[in-house]
């Protein structure tokens, strides 16, 4: 194993937060060194809990991703949060709206927060996000927060990252249940109507369930989502959050589905990876001119895509 690596592995372990940054910066930048990162981590890894909020802009995510660190620091818990927030439009970095947010707990050094932009991908994530949780879990944290940018009906990529998703929606959101009727209604594990204290939020709860009633779950062990209604500016509500994301996991370990999670986690996780590889060596064969020449016969229409297809990855 590269030394470097090994001493910055170690140095994260023992929870270095400038060594953790760096772990996280090489997994952003791609770095050359990123084979030997992920070998270094992975023995270290499968032990934190990954909890995944997600929800349309403005419910208040991150106030009720500093109200969990909170919650779980007063359990004496490790606690990572990756912040996804959109690429700055001049510098491509993250806005870092999210930590601003968070700042009350910049200071605990039982708590790490990491902003990463989302450089362009979609689903709420950024690319980087499911190897930046493994350092995170490497590195010896209980549980890791990802707080996903403001998503409507697609962007439901935290699904595949956590072992349990948190949908937030809020009261006055006009068309907000239907945006989670259309897509992330269906991937909540527990859902959180925070700012509860507003005029609406029975509706909302009443429009939830109503939601739920007329949603189709995947098949397999049936978990009944709970609704737990917040305040998360004051921290009211905090405790029953913390008892619903309890309830999930133990009924993840009882039916055996934490392992099926992960096990599915990795594999895509995998088919990333690997699709990446691929598409960089199709665009490296000869600069990028077979891909040129298949596509002008395509075009003429001496042969079919798939025919194209098939000689262009014969050739990788």
């Amino acid at each position: 194993m590269n030394t470097d690596i090994e001493e910055l592995v170690g140095q994260a372990r023992a929870g270095k937060a400038r060594a953790i940054a760096r772990l996280i910066s090489l997994v952003e930048d791609d770095s050359p060194d990123l084979r030997a990162v992920a070998a270094a981590l992975s023995p270290l890894t499968g032990r934190a809990r990954v909890l995944g909020l997600t929800g349309p802009p403005g419910v208040g995510k991150s106030t009720s991703t500093s109200m969990l660190v909170s919650a779980f620091r007063s359990r004496g818990l490790r606690v990572g949060v990756l912040a996804i927030d959109p690429s700055s439009p001049f510098s491509g970095g993250a806005l870092l709206g999210d930590r601003i947010r968070m700042h009350s707990h910049t200071v605990d050094a039982g708590v790490f927060i990491r902003s990463m932009a989302t450089r362009g991908a979609l689903g709420g994530l950024a690319t980087a996000t499911p190897q930046a949780v493994r350092v995170l879990d490497a590195a010896g944290f209980d549980v890791v927060l990802v707080e996903t940018v403001g998503v409507g009906q697609s962007e439901v990529d935290i699904v595949a990252l956590a072992d349990t998703t948190v949908v937030l929606l809020a009261p006055g959101m006009g068309d907000g249940i239907q945006a989670a009727k259309a897509g992330i209604l269906e991937v909540a594990d527990v859902f959180v109507v925070n700012k509860a204290d507003r005029d609406g939020a029975d509706q909302t709860v009443r429009d939830l369930k109503h939601a739920m009633s007329l949603g189709r779950r995947e098949s397999g062990p049936s978990w009944r989502q709970p609704i737990v209604r917040t305040v998360a500016t004051t921290g009211e509500g905090g405790a029953d959050l913390l008892t619903a994301l309890d309830g999930h996991h133990e009924w993840l370990v009882a039916h055996g589905e934490l392992a099926e999670r992960r096990v599915r986690r990795a594999a895509r996780e995998i088919e990333a990876i690997a699709v990446t590889a691929l598409r960089a060596r199709l665009g490296g064969l000869r600069g990028g001119e077979a891909l040129g020449r298949l596509a002008k016969r395509v075009v003429t229409g001496e042969t079919d895509p798939y025919t194209a297809a098939d000689e262009l990855s014969g050739g990788v």
